[in-house]
């Protein structure tokens, strides 16, 4: 049987791997969530975050403690409206997928949004997120190509905005990888 040891720091190669996909963030207030944004995109060769509204960006203590300096190797812009920003985007031919449980969104995991994916794989892809309390507003909704959720287990409709994109972003990363 071999010896299975936890590698260090050092020990990892960073594979480059950076995938065409953004995040837009929308009135994220905690900046805590802010820096596992970043966590988060560094971890998954996610290409850019952009942060919007009330959304606080870098430089910020509060971003760095959850970040651990992963906001000096991830791209982020600010914007001050997001509807404008996603317009802008939508213009740019960028496909935009809403992470928000409504009336018509579809689970994450199915063949269909895999199918979505895949199918827009040759243009960037934007996953927006939004406010911890509020959620994606009706006029974000309303720009989306797609709207997705995570399909829950428990008595509760929602979970953490990070967990939630933590989530969404893996599944998306594999289906880009798999095209």
């Amino acid at each position: 049987m071999h010896k299975n040891t936890q590698l260090t720091h050092n020990e990892h190669v960073n594979p480059g791997i950076r995938h065409p996909l953004s995040l837009l963030a929308d009135n994220m207030k905690d900046p805590l969530n802010v820096g596992s944004l970043f966590r988060l995109s560094d971890a998954l060769g996610i290409s850019l975050i952009h942060l919007c509204g009330d959304t606080p960006a870098p430089p910020n203590p509060k971003i760095n403690k959850t970040a651990r300096s992963t906001e000096k190797y991830v791209a982020f812009e600010t914007h001050p409206d997001a509807i404008t920003e996603v317009k802008r985007q939508k213009d740019q031919g960028v496909c935009i997928v809403a992470l928000e449980l409504t009336s018509s969104s579809i689970d994450i995991t199915s063949d269909e949004v895999k199918g979505f994916i895949l199918k827009n794989s040759e243009r960037p892809l934007c996953l927006l997120l939004g406010s911890e309390n509020t959620g994606i507003s009706e006029g974000l909704l309303k720009l989306a190509d797609l709207t997705v959720h995570i399909e829950m287990c428990g008595s509760n409709s929602s979970m953490n905005v990070v967990s939630a994109a933590s989530i969404a972003c893996y599944e998306i990363c594999r289906y880009l990888s798999s095209r």
